[in-house]
């Protein structure tokens, strides 16, 4: 009942709305709403899977909102984002985890970073859809930040098996082997493969359909859904990496255009986002484990988790951005780097690499018997809190930013109005646009001295063009006191 000005007027969206609501309902505070005490041992594979339907649907909107054919022309400035910004984050934000918790060894500490590095598409809307970021942000960086958050939740994926494999198996070289062989060739390439072949395929049969009169339009629009969960179902199915084939399936569908022209004017697609994007952040918000924010046992403490926190923020994305943007054209400047930068939140992406972590994880025994046993139970603690902070940190962003610029506005105004009626100067800009007395008259006239608020300095001798065309329409003018007053009572009432 209240969307229209939490959204476009607070700027505030689904995702802080939602996991605050799902902590209010959640076993911390109403206890009406436990997902973890879904399934019993199942419980995990419960969070995986309504995560994977929620990323994947959100990786399918991205590739089909981009423009036509993006990846054709802006391969190279992706790729350049993607890969070498994942790389840094994961080895600093492994080299900041082994630092804070030094029971972790570095190929754990590598582990949970995996399930850092990618960047949340859902939680990365808050820049790259709305009126806000329609007026402020470049269309530009909107799209290559929306593609970065779709490839790199995919290539996760090599990230995270690296670490798993190293852990789980005794040779190091069988598990490089399994790293190459599976988690590259396998999982990654021949699921983009299968994606972009797969909506080929759709893109191809619907427009047929179309043109021999077999489907509607609701029947079209439908397919945005549909289509998303297919690609998943398959992918997963052969154990591939279900989330850029998402991606890859949603680029190809609308690589000509034709599938966007059908589903232009139609809002359904924006509804089926909003319901999941809500139902999944009310399910985060349940499912956070406060209690395990302070385990002494385990080394985490609430001060380690809040420094982790902040250096993540500040080391992740930031200094590989500022030193890449020359090799992307999108990013103009240091500034749009150091913005593309900072809007890289982690959110249900992270949430669902550290439960797939947990499906090829040892369950903990209490205490932890070894490494294995001991990253399992300290991977979702740290990954969700950091989730919680940036789930915080960057959904307020904006809201914040906002503020900020009113509150410039605001002063700028104010000592712009009072300095004009105090140096005795041309009236102020409010008498211009004031109801006056019938037959009143003055003379309006630039003066010696000007202060220039809004630019910043003064314009000695010089007249005001404003106010010289303002006089020139006003024509030659007389003020008595009386009427001074009464133009004053004028404006006031």
């Amino acid at each position: 009942m209240v969307s229209l000005l939490v959204k476009e007027t607070l700027y505030i969206n689904e995702v802080v709305l939602g996991t605050g609501f799902g902590v209010i309902v959640g076993p911390y505070v109403a206890n009406v709403f436990d997902p973890r005490g879904w399934g019993g041992a199942e419980e995990n594979r419960i969070t995986l899977e309504v995560m994977r339907i929620v990323l994947a649907t959100g990786l399918f909107a991205v590739g089909v909102e981009l423009p036509r054919a993006y990846m054709k022309y802006h391969a190279k400035s992706l790729l350049v984002m993607v890969v070498p910004t994942m790389a840094f984050g994961w080895v600093v934000v492994s080299a900041v985890l082994h630092a804070l918790f030094p029971v972790l060894d570095q190929v754990s500490a590598l582990c949970i970073a995996a399930c850092l590095t990618p960047t949340d598409p859902v939680t990365c809307a808050t820049i790259t859809h709305g009126i806000f970021a329609n007026e402020h942000v470049p269309a530009d960086i909107r799209h290559i930040l929306s593609a970065e958050s779709a490839a790199n939740d995919g290539l996760a994926y090599p990230f995270l098996s690296i670490a798993i494999y190293l852990t789980v198996e005794t040779s190091t070289r069988v598990a490089i082997g399994k790293w190459f062989l599976i988690g590259w060739l396998y999982q990654v390439i021949l699921g983009t493969i299968l994606g972009a072949v797969l909506g080929i395929l759709f893109s191809k049969l619907m427009k047929l359909s179309h043109r021999k009169g077999f489907i509607d339009r609701e029947s079209f629009i439908a397919q945005y859904l549909a289509l998303s969960i297919f690609t998943i179902g398959v992918a997963s199915s052969i154990d591939v990496d279900d989330l850029l084939a998402s991606f890859a399936a949603g680029c190809a569908i609308a690589w000509d255009g034709y599938f966007n022209v059908q589903t232009a004017d139609d809002s359904f697609s924006s509804v089926i986002d909003y319901v999941l994007n809500c139902g999944c952040f009310i399910y985060i918000g349940a499912w956070l484990p406060f209690e395990s924010y302070n385990t002494p046992e385990l080394g985490i403490t609430p001060w380690r988790l809040v420094v982790l926190m902040i250096a993540i923020l500040v080391l992740r994305r930031i200094p590989p951005l500022l030193l890449l943007y020359r090799w992307v054209p999108e990013v103009k400047s240091w500034k749009e780097a150091l913005f593309c930068g900072h809007f890289g939140p982690m959110g249900v992406s992270a949430v669902f690499v550290s439960a797939l972590a947990l499906t090829q994880l040892p369950a903990p025994a209490n205490p932890p018997a070894n490494q294995g046993q001991l990253l399992a139970a300290m991977i979702q603690p740290l990954v969700s809190f950091v989730v919680l902070g940036s789930i915080i940190v960057h959904g307020l962003s904006i809201p914040f930013f906002n503020l900020g610029r009113g509150v410039q506005t605001g002063t700028v105004t104010f000592t712009n109005t009072w300095t004009r009626t105090r140096t005795g100067g041309a009236l102020p800009d409010w008498v211009f646009y004031t109801r006056r007395p019938e037959n009143a008259t003055c003379a309006v006239s630039a003066t010696e001295t000007d202060v220039g608020v809004e630019r910043g300095m003064e314009t000695h001798g010089e007249a005001d063009p404003e106010t010289e065309t303002r006089a020139d329409q006003i024509g030659s003018i007389s003020l008595s006191p009386e009427e001074d007053v009464a133009i004053l009572f004028n404006l006031l009432t």
